[in-house]
Protein backbone atom coordinates (compact mmCIF):
# COMPACT_ATOMS: atom_id res chain seq x y z
CA UNK A 1 0.00 0.00 0.00
CA UNK A 2 1.49 3.30 -1.14
CA UNK A 3 0.07 6.98 -1.97
CA UNK A 4 1.77 9.20 -5.30
CA UNK A 5 1.17 12.34 -5.26
CA UNK A 6 1.92 14.17 -8.85
CA UNK A 7 2.10 17.42 -10.38
CA UNK A 8 -0.03 19.04 -7.81
CA UNK A 9 -0.20 23.06 -9.18
CA UNK A 10 -2.44 25.60 -7.06
CA UNK A 11 -2.39 29.57 -7.71
CA UNK A 12 -4.76 32.64 -6.08
CA UNK A 13 -4.65 35.02 -8.88
CA UNK A 14 -1.38 36.05 -9.71
CA UNK A 15 0.48 33.81 -7.23
CA UNK A 16 1.67 30.47 -7.81
CA UNK A 17 1.62 28.37 -4.54
CA UNK A 18 2.28 24.96 -5.81
CA UNK A 19 4.69 24.79 -9.20
CA UNK A 20 4.19 21.06 -9.74
CA UNK A 21 4.62 19.09 -6.47
CA UNK A 22 4.97 15.38 -6.45
CA UNK A 23 6.02 12.80 -3.53
CA UNK A 24 5.33 9.14 -2.34
CA UNK A 25 4.66 7.70 1.24
CA UNK A 26 4.19 4.24 2.07
CA UNK A 27 2.56 1.80 4.02
CA UNK A 28 3.49 2.04 8.08
CA UNK A 29 6.06 4.99 7.20
CA UNK A 30 5.74 8.53 8.34
CA UNK A 31 6.62 11.08 5.92
CA UNK A 32 7.56 15.05 6.81
CA UNK A 33 6.43 17.92 4.76
CA UNK A 34 9.03 20.95 6.04
CA UNK A 35 9.31 24.65 5.27
CA UNK A 36 8.88 28.03 6.52
CA UNK A 37 5.78 29.68 7.00
CA UNK A 38 3.61 30.78 4.08
CA UNK A 39 5.53 27.86 1.69
CA UNK A 40 2.16 25.82 0.75
CA UNK A 41 2.34 23.39 3.42
CA UNK A 42 -0.99 23.76 4.48
CA UNK A 43 -2.53 24.68 1.26
CA UNK A 44 -1.23 21.14 -0.04
CA UNK A 45 -2.31 19.53 2.56
CA UNK A 46 -5.95 20.88 2.12
CA UNK A 47 -5.58 19.73 -1.30
CA UNK A 48 -4.79 16.20 -0.51
CA UNK A 49 -8.04 16.32 2.22
CA UNK A 50 -10.19 17.64 -0.59
CA UNK A 51 -10.39 20.52 0.93
CA UNK A 52 -9.39 22.70 -1.33
CA UNK A 53 -9.31 22.20 -5.42
CA UNK A 54 -6.15 22.07 -7.03
CA UNK A 55 -5.29 23.35 -10.63
CA UNK A 56 -4.11 19.98 -12.03
CA UNK A 57 -2.45 17.63 -10.32
CA UNK A 58 -2.90 13.26 -9.33
CA UNK A 59 -3.54 12.10 -5.53
CA UNK A 60 -3.30 8.02 -6.07
CA UNK A 61 -3.91 5.37 -3.70
CA UNK A 62 -2.23 2.35 -4.38
CA UNK A 63 -3.33 -0.41 -2.23
CA UNK A 64 -1.62 -4.09 -1.87
CA UNK A 65 -4.00 -6.33 -4.26
CA UNK A 66 -3.05 -4.10 -7.40
CA UNK A 67 -4.69 -1.46 -9.24
CA UNK A 68 -5.24 2.57 -7.79
CA UNK A 69 -7.39 4.59 -6.75
CA UNK A 70 -7.74 8.01 -7.86
CA UNK A 71 -8.76 9.72 -4.96
CA UNK A 72 -9.36 13.42 -6.43
CA UNK A 73 -12.05 11.71 -8.72
CA UNK A 74 -13.17 9.14 -6.39
CA UNK A 75 -14.33 11.46 -3.28
CA UNK A 76 -16.18 8.97 -1.98
CA UNK A 77 -13.34 6.68 -1.78
CA UNK A 78 -10.84 9.27 -0.68
CA UNK A 79 -13.34 10.30 2.79
CA UNK A 80 -13.37 6.60 3.59
CA UNK A 81 -9.47 6.49 2.95
CA UNK A 82 -8.18 9.66 4.32
CA UNK A 83 -8.52 11.24 7.87
CA UNK A 84 -7.00 15.09 8.47
CA UNK A 85 -6.33 17.31 11.51
CA UNK A 86 -5.85 20.69 10.00
CA UNK A 87 -3.84 23.39 11.76
CA UNK A 88 -6.78 25.29 13.63
CA UNK A 89 -8.89 22.90 15.94
CA UNK A 90 -12.10 20.97 14.74
CA UNK A 91 -13.66 21.07 18.26
CA UNK A 92 -16.77 22.91 19.72
CA UNK A 93 -15.25 25.02 22.50
CA UNK A 94 -19.00 24.73 24.34
CA UNK A 95 -19.23 21.00 24.46
CA UNK A 96 -17.12 18.54 26.41
CA UNK A 97 -14.84 15.92 24.82
CA UNK A 98 -17.47 13.27 24.64
CA UNK A 99 -20.25 15.40 23.18
CA UNK A 100 -17.20 16.12 20.40
CA UNK A 101 -16.93 12.52 19.87
CA UNK A 102 -20.58 11.98 19.32
CA UNK A 103 -20.54 13.97 16.43
CA UNK A 104 -18.03 12.23 14.83
CA UNK A 105 -18.90 8.62 15.49
CA UNK A 106 -21.66 8.29 13.71
CA UNK A 107 -22.17 4.34 14.03
CA UNK A 108 -23.44 4.68 18.01
CA UNK A 109 -23.07 5.02 21.74
CA UNK A 110 -21.67 1.17 21.54
CA UNK A 111 -18.88 1.99 18.69
CA UNK A 112 -18.12 4.62 20.07
CA UNK A 113 -17.69 3.08 23.91
CA UNK A 114 -15.42 0.01 22.26
CA UNK A 115 -13.07 2.47 20.88
CA UNK A 116 -12.77 4.31 24.42
CA UNK A 117 -12.32 0.84 26.01
CA UNK A 118 -9.82 -1.01 23.39
CA UNK A 119 -9.48 1.13 20.33
CA UNK A 120 -7.66 4.18 19.04
CA UNK A 121 -9.29 5.97 21.58
CA UNK A 122 -8.25 4.42 24.26
CA UNK A 123 -4.74 4.40 23.25
CA UNK A 124 -4.62 8.12 22.57
CA UNK A 125 -5.65 8.21 26.54
CA UNK A 126 -9.29 10.57 25.66
CA UNK A 127 -10.61 9.02 28.63
CA UNK A 128 -8.43 11.03 31.13
CA UNK A 129 -10.71 14.06 30.09
CA UNK A 130 -13.65 12.41 28.59
CA UNK A 131 -16.20 14.84 30.65
CA UNK A 132 -14.68 17.63 30.45
CA UNK A 133 -15.44 21.32 28.57
CA UNK A 134 -13.01 21.79 25.24
CA UNK A 135 -12.48 25.29 26.22
CA UNK A 136 -10.84 24.14 29.92
CA UNK A 137 -8.69 21.33 27.79
CA UNK A 138 -4.67 21.76 27.51
CA UNK A 139 -3.17 22.31 23.98
CA UNK A 140 -2.15 18.72 24.03
CA UNK A 141 -5.23 17.18 24.81
CA UNK A 142 -7.10 19.00 21.62
CA UNK A 143 -4.40 17.72 19.44
CA UNK A 144 -5.46 14.56 20.93
CA UNK A 145 -9.17 14.96 20.38
CA UNK A 146 -8.73 16.16 16.76
CA UNK A 147 -6.71 12.93 16.36
CA UNK A 148 -9.49 11.31 17.73
CA UNK A 149 -11.75 12.69 15.82
CA UNK A 150 -10.22 12.40 12.10
CA UNK A 151 -10.37 8.52 12.64
CA UNK A 152 -13.37 8.25 13.42
CA UNK A 153 -14.30 6.07 10.26
CA UNK A 154 -10.77 4.19 10.69
CA UNK A 155 -9.07 5.55 7.97
CA UNK A 156 -5.85 4.55 6.25
CA UNK A 157 -4.05 7.68 5.29
CA UNK A 158 -3.75 10.63 8.16
CA UNK A 159 -3.29 14.01 7.32
CA UNK A 160 -1.74 16.40 9.77
CA UNK A 161 -0.60 20.37 9.94
CA UNK A 162 1.35 20.94 12.56
CA UNK A 163 0.91 19.03 14.52
CA UNK A 164 3.35 20.11 17.27
CA UNK A 165 2.31 23.58 17.28
CA UNK A 166 1.83 25.52 19.94
CA UNK A 167 2.83 22.10 22.41
CA UNK A 168 4.95 21.75 24.97
CA UNK A 169 7.41 18.68 24.82
CA UNK A 170 5.53 16.21 26.82
CA UNK A 171 2.72 17.09 24.50
CA UNK A 172 4.31 16.33 21.20
CA UNK A 173 6.20 13.29 22.12
CA UNK A 174 2.28 11.89 23.48
CA UNK A 175 1.57 12.81 19.59
CA UNK A 176 4.86 10.95 18.32
CA UNK A 177 4.08 8.06 20.13
CA UNK A 178 0.69 7.83 19.20
CA UNK A 179 1.65 8.42 15.60
CA UNK A 180 3.74 5.51 14.79
CA UNK A 181 1.73 3.12 16.54
CA UNK A 182 -0.69 4.01 13.81
CA UNK A 183 1.97 3.60 11.53
CA UNK A 184 2.83 0.15 13.48
CA UNK A 185 -0.59 -0.83 12.29
CA UNK A 186 -0.05 -0.04 8.52
CA UNK A 187 -1.03 3.40 8.75
CA UNK A 188 0.79 6.27 6.65
CA UNK A 189 0.85 9.15 8.26
CA UNK A 190 1.93 12.88 6.43
CA UNK A 191 2.36 15.95 8.34
CA UNK A 192 3.31 18.90 7.54
CA UNK A 193 5.51 21.30 9.88
CA UNK A 194 7.91 24.36 10.38
CA UNK A 195 10.03 22.70 13.40
CA UNK A 196 12.99 21.13 12.77
CA UNK A 197 12.99 18.43 15.27
CA UNK A 198 9.94 16.94 13.09
CA UNK A 199 12.39 15.21 10.72
CA UNK A 200 14.09 12.72 13.32
CA UNK A 201 10.58 11.06 13.84
CA UNK A 202 9.83 10.76 10.20
CA UNK A 203 10.43 8.00 7.97
CA UNK A 204 10.96 10.40 4.65
CA UNK A 205 11.28 14.20 4.39
CA UNK A 206 10.66 16.18 1.87
CA UNK A 207 11.13 20.25 1.82
CA UNK A 208 8.85 22.27 0.18
CA UNK A 209 10.34 25.34 -0.93
CA UNK A 210 9.48 27.91 -4.24
CA UNK A 211 6.53 26.08 -4.58
CA UNK A 212 8.25 22.63 -5.29
CA UNK A 213 9.40 19.56 -2.89
CA UNK A 214 12.43 18.36 -2.57
CA UNK A 215 13.24 14.90 -0.72
CA UNK A 216 15.80 15.13 1.61
CA UNK A 217 17.87 13.11 4.07
CA UNK A 218 15.60 12.31 6.61
CA UNK A 219 18.89 12.35 9.16
CA UNK A 220 20.02 15.45 8.14
CA UNK A 221 19.66 18.25 10.85
CA UNK A 222 21.32 21.40 12.14
CA UNK A 223 22.94 23.97 9.62
CA UNK A 224 22.30 21.85 6.63
CA UNK A 225 18.74 21.54 7.12
CA UNK A 226 17.99 25.48 8.00
CA UNK A 227 20.32 26.21 4.80
CA UNK A 228 17.40 23.55 2.74
CA UNK A 229 14.65 25.78 4.17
Amino acid sequence: MKIRIQGIRKSYRSAQILRGVSMEADEGSMTCILGKNGCGKSTLLSILAGVVRPDSGSFQFEPNNGGSIDLFRRRQDASRLIGYVPQSTPLLEELTALDNLRLWYTGGRKLLRQELEEGVLKDLDIDQFLHKNVRTLSGGMKKRLSIGCALAHHPRILLLDEPGAALDLLAKEQIVTWLKLFCKKGGIVLLASHELGEIENCNRAYVLKDGNATVIDHKVGGARLSALL
